[in-house]
């Protein structure tokens, strides 16, 4: 497999720079793996695609402001991005400039951290970033995580550049049904739901049922050939409750449709899954890397943004899309479905990425 393969030449006017209002009016393209067809929608038009037959699952996890800025003694300017509370006065978190082991970083009069696990670089600069950091501050528990909000700032991806506030931020970048805080980054097919299409589903008969998925440090980290050739991922942690997997077993054995909602919701899912398919409820760390090939134990269907090329994202939609053990080359994704679907919506001027449309796939 050659990561090469999922490139794809996107021109820069068609990423979503802001939310699209109201959230359920962006575009849905649809992927009918069935017919190899493909439809043109609004995000509204699920209340008449979807059924009782179908069920939506969605990942509940909060994005907090993880993004924060601060000053050394020195002077120099240092920008972290928070990615995982590791206890309850330390964060896991990549930085960009240069740091040192034991090095004091002011983020304001009261809130003051520590670096630690910081290995030693000779390049320097703004554009220096270092991974595997962690910050113990001089605060803790609820007192640090209020402090957070407080300095904190939405952690929103680099080909984002948003002029609005940070409390339009805030609300833009969050799901509605966000509830479990801890990911540095937002599930972000789960953006275009509203309150009210949520309680229109359920009214037409779709079972909705939610998991926890924290998304960290591997949406910021590019695919490498190694974490292709062993088929693991960035670790991120989740939580999926004993009730919600039995619901969705037996709405599974019921020959119901499970949708998952982004591919955070879909690693959960198939990490979860035994070898019959069964859904095992469980909390703990995913590292699962599904590419083209894979055969799914338990999702039938998605909806997810457009993602970036050469990404693992892709290369999991690619998956879905892709009859299982089918080998796939440069040449034949862009010829596949979903090369096709990915051409579409380009020449449709779908919007992509965070702030994007969204896609369908049956």
């Amino acid at each position: 497999m050659n990561l090469a393969y999922f490139h794809f030449e996107l021109p820069e006017g068609l990423i979503g720079q802001e939310a699209i209002e109201p959230r359920d009016s962006c575009r849905l393209l649809v992927v009918h793996r069935k017919t190899q067809t493909l439809s043109h929608h609004s995000f509204r038009d699920l209340l008449t695609i979807l059924d009782s037959n179908s069920v939506l699952v969605l990942n509940d996890t909060k994005v907090f402001p993880a993004r924060l800025f601060g000053t050394k003694e020195t002077g120099g300017k240092i920008e972290f991005l928070l990615l995982k509370q590791l206890s309850l006065d330390t964060f896991g978190c990549i930085a960009r400039g240069k740091l040192k082991n034991e090095q004091k970083i002011i983020f304001d009069a009261d809130l003051i951290g520590v670096v630690r696990h910081c290995e030693e670089r000779s390049d320097s600069g703004p554009a220096c970033r270092q991974a595997g950091i962690q910050v113990t501050f001089n605060f803790s528990g609820p007192d640090l995580l209020f402090k957070l909000d407080e300095q904190g700032k939405t952690p929103l991806p680099p080909y984002i550049h948003s002029l609005a506030d940070e409390k339009d931020l805030r609300r833009d970048y969050q799901t509605v049904y966000a509830k479990e805080k801890g990911s540095a980054a937002a599930p972000t097919a789960g953006l275009h739901f509203t309150e009210n299409i949520l309680a229109e589903l359920v009214a037409r008969g779709v079972q909705i049922e939610k998991i926890t998925l924290h998304v960290g440090l591997g949406t910021f980290k590019p695919v490498t050939a190694d974490q292709i050739a062993t088929q693991t991922l960035h670790s991120e942690s989740f939580w999926l409750s004993a009730v919600t997997a039995s619901r969705l077993n037996e709405a599974k054995k019921a020959g119901k449709k499970i949708i998952a909602v982004g591919t955070t919701t879909c690693r959960v899912l198939e990490s979860q899954s035994d070898a019959t398919g069964t859904l095992v409820a469980g909390e703990g760390e995913t590292k699962i890397f599904i590419q083209p090939g894979y055969k799914f134990k338990f999702v039938d269907g998605l909806i997810t943004n457009f993602h970036l090329p050469e990404t693992s994202l892709l290369m999991l939609v690619t998956a879905l899309v892709s009859a299982p053990n089918s080998p796939i080359t440069f040449k034949n994704f862009q010829d596949s479905l979903i090369g096709k679907a990915y051409e579409e919506a380009i020449e449709k001027k779908y919007k992509f990425f965070s702030f994007g449309d969204a896609m369908l796939i049956l």
